[in-house]
């Protein structure tokens, strides 16, 4: 019985050696397969580091304003009696928009005529009584006064006549109403606001430092998200004499000289670009090449390399940092850390890492422009 049982612990034990002595053995050819083998290149879409001449230019934020804008006022108290405008709609200079109650002035102006008539009736005869030297000197020189003083009164009373009937200071686009028929509206009440808006300033600051660089003249491109896709063309025509000591920055204004479509009006926000009559030579690569970091931004260089081990050349990723400048369209300007004719990787930069082997497929890789426009999908 003994026997036996030594036996079956016997084989147990052989049984068991050899089945971890195997298992020994596959873990010693995967971690010896594992070490040798090699991971497949990463495909990669790849751009060539290029020249190209660009514009310079500045660019500010700014706000539209109006070349002239008011809100129109009730020069003098009184009832309106007519309302000739409608709100929102355009006018003319001299366009009638309220007409107030002008009754007492009138019946005040038929009596100052009337007094008027008479003082020159008096003045006429008191010119004759003094060609025949029957009146004095002192007589004429009443009749003259009076005869000024009433059409004086005459006058004053048309022109409060006139105020009464308000009437627009010059063409644009009127605002929201702000009085009502039957109203009784006091010196200074606002009626309407009424702004120009072809063409149409846009107000922006530039830092001291570029000051030397703007003129009179200068050329400024315009957007704004009320419009998407459009950019609208200006001079600079005016620039502040001083520099604000809290900010140095210089006020500029511009002037748009068509915005018929009345798109940009007073206090919208505006992104400026002004151009500068010099041009610079730059090294462009598109800007999904560059990995933005806080110790620096690089970019990841394919270089032909020979496998030491195969004996065949490679696509190896080399990681450049670079100092970037100016960014046109699809492109930013790499002011050092490449040369021109370098390949660099363009998109999933994020996933890659020095010394990486890479495919280049361009095959579906999009198209970088200076100028792209937003399509629809």
């Amino acid at each position: 019985m003994i026997k036996k049982f030594t036996f079956t612990t016997l084989g147990l034990i052989i049984v068991v050696g050899f089945l971890v002595g195997t298992k020994m053995l596959q873990f010693s050819a995967m971690a010896a397969a594992g070490a040798s083998m090699v991971p497949p290149p990463e495909t990669v879409t790849a751009a060539a580091v290029k020249s190209d001449n660009w514009e310079n230019s500045i660019a500010v934020t700014g706000s539209f304003a109006a070349v002239q804008g008011v809100t129109v006022s009730a020069e003098v108290a009184g009832k309106v009696t007519k309302l000739s405008f409608e709100a929102g709609a355009a006018v003319k200079d001299g366009d009638v928009l309220v007409q107030l109650d002008t009754s007492i002035e009138e019946a005040q102006l038929q009596a100052a005529e009337s007094n008027a008539v008479l003082a020159r009736l008096n003045l006429t005869r008191a010119r004759e009584l003094r060609e025949k030297n029957t009146n004095s000197p002192a007589d004429l020189d009443a009749a003259d006064a009076q005869a000024k003083q009433a059409a004086a009164q005459a006058d004053q009373i048309r022109a409060v006549i006139a105020k009464k009937t308000i009437r627009a200071p010059f063409g644009g686009r009127l605002g929201i109403r702000l009085v009502n028929l039957g109203q009784i509206l006091k010196e200074g009440d606002s009626i309407v606001t009424l702004q120009t808006l072809d063409p149409i300033y846009v107000n922006f600051s530039v830092p001291q430092q570029r000051l030397a660089a703007l003129a009179p003249g200068v050329v400024v491109r315009v957007k704004t998200d009320a419009a998407p896709g459009e950019v609208f063309l200006g001079k600079v025509n005016a620039i502040n004499p001083d520099v604000d000591s809290a900010t140095r920055n210089v006020r500029v204004q511009a002037t748009i000289t068509d915005n018929r479509s009345e798109k940009l009006r007073p206090g919208m926000f505006a992104t400026v670009e002004i151009v500068l009559a010099a041009s610079s030579d730059v090294l462009a690569i598109p800007a999904t090449a560059v990995l933005y970091a806080p110790y620096g931004d690089s970019v990841f260089v394919i270089e032909n390399k020979k496998n030491e081990k195969s004996g065949q050349m490679e696509k190896i990723l080399r990681q450049q940092f670079i100092r970037v400048s100016q960014s046109r369209g699809d492109f930013v300007a790499v002011e050092n850390g490449l040369k021109l004719g370098e390949e660099v990787v363009t998109a999933g930069v994020f996933k890659l890492r020095p010394g990486m082997a890479v495919v280049v497929d361009n095959t579906f890789a999009p198209e970088s422009k200076l100028a792209p426009k937003l399509k629809d999908s």
